[in-house]
């Protein structure tokens, strides 16, 4: 496949608002995580990424029927790192309806129902009904965020949303790029968005995948994952001028489908995403210099995963996972690490598997439990999802 220019980027996390933060917070290894009081939860012992301040974001009357706290979100998120500015130059270069809008959430704004219902709840009224706040197609409605975020760029080209649980917002480079490929725009906003909500919280509990403690991706008493939430963008763009960016070298996708929650035990999906993703990129497992693992921090996922890196790549590429900063973000997990590998490609970093102790015997991978310096050229991105629903990046710098 041709490249494809990514050449300008943003992030908030529970790590903070902006790149500048989220690098500062990488290099000296500083958690975002807490344990959990997101809407006054005091019955679950768990650590969560909650985002600072959401409830003080307003926005604009225009917008009003988008308000909700993943919406919120992504609000903020739009407005640092000059993304605005960047895109608006993109619409001037192409033209409105020439970019693209390629997004993936997992919850979008489902605990703006959950409000809803607290308010029907607590009438006992026979002729109860929801709130007249209460708007579901511009907040519960996963394509909410989309339209939110189009209309907020002034953009008129094609529009979707997807939701394959933690691979939604890694597919949107997939998607975007065949958009770009196939003629029907010219530059694409891809990004994610998930927010903190009470079914996530007590729906992952229920299933018995979070842990009491922080998440400790790959250690040998990693009991399960720590939620977070997260807003983040990126801009493709079929030309570019300036040169030493980042750049869209592959991607894999795969569905194995083996179970609703678990991953094939020998790791025949995340073999396949990855695969594809470097045979995109016309490059061999020797040539990565780095993986960003999806690392969640699950005892089954953690293994797995690291069993598939071992029948794919020969030698040890190091690699992390970086969960223990922000928690697993569910639909922004893509976006998220697909900026922390375009964060190290930059500045030549690799961050550290945080939290992480004593790693598990059983997991061959070459886990780095410390920080490291060093040029990097390729990265490797996974995002592995439920129901099998994988997908794989591989992200570069674009030649001098």
């Amino acid at each position: 496949m041709h490249p494809l220019p990514v050449t300008d980027y943003t992030l908030t996390s529970a790590l903070g608002s902006g790149l500048a933060q989220h690098l500062e917070k990488l290099r000296r290894g500083t958690t975002g995580l807490a344990p959990c009081t997101f809407a006054g939860i005091s019955d679950l012992q768990t650590w969560a990424g909650e985002v600072e301040g959401l409830d003080q974001v307003a926005l604009p009357d225009k917008l009003s029927r988008f308000d909700c706290r993943n919406n919120r979100l992504a609000w903020s998120a739009l407005h640092q790192d000059g993304f605005q500015e960047a895109v608006g130059a993109a619409v001037g270069r192409y033209g409105s309806d020439r970019v693209g809008v390629f997004l993936g959430t997992s919850t979008s704004g489902i605990h703006q129902t959950e409000l809803a219902y607290r308010e029907l709840g607590s009438d006992s009224k026979p002729e109860a009904r929801l709130p007249d706040w209460y708007c579901y197609e511009g907040t519960h409605n996963t394509y909410s965020v989309a339209e939110l975020v189009r209309l907020a760029l002034g953009l008129r080209g094609i529009s979707s949303v997807i939701s394959t649980a933690c691979s939604s917002s890694a597919k949107v480079f997939a998607s975007a790029h065949r958009a770009i490929e196939a003629g029907l725009c010219d530059a694409a906003v891809v990004g994610g968005v998930d927010s903190l909500c009470l079914t996530t919280l007590y729906g992952f509990h229920s299933l018995q995948l979070i842990a009491n403690d922080i998440c400790r991706p790959s250690d040998v008493e990693r009991g399960g994952l720590s939620i977070g939430e997260a807003a983040g963008f990126a801009l493709l763009q079929r030309f570019d001028a300036e040169t030493g960016g980042m750049q869209l070298l592959g991607y894999g996708e795969s569905s194995d489908a083996y179970h609703m929650s678990s991953p094939h035990p020998e790791g025949a999906g995340a073999v396949a995403a990855m695969q594809g993703a470097l045979n995109r990129a016309g490059l061999s497992p020797g040539e990565v210099d780095y993986i960003n693992l999806h690392g969640t921090g699950t005892p089954t996922n953690d293994l797995i995963e690291s069993i598939a890196v071992e029948r794919l790549f020969a030698r040890a590429v190091p690699c992390s996972s970086t969960k223990g900063f922000t928690g697993h973000t569910l639909g922004a997990a893509g976006i998220v690490e697909a900026v922390f590998a375009m964060l190290s490609l930059e500045h030549n970093f690799m961050p550290p598997s945080l939290n992480t102790r004593k790693l598990d015997p059983e997991i061959k991978a070459n886990v780095l439990l410390h920080g490291r310096e060093q040029e990097i050229s390729t990265v490797l991105s996974n995002s592995f999802g439920f129901g099998g629903s994988n997908c794989s990046l591989v992200l570069g710098r674009m030649p001098a």
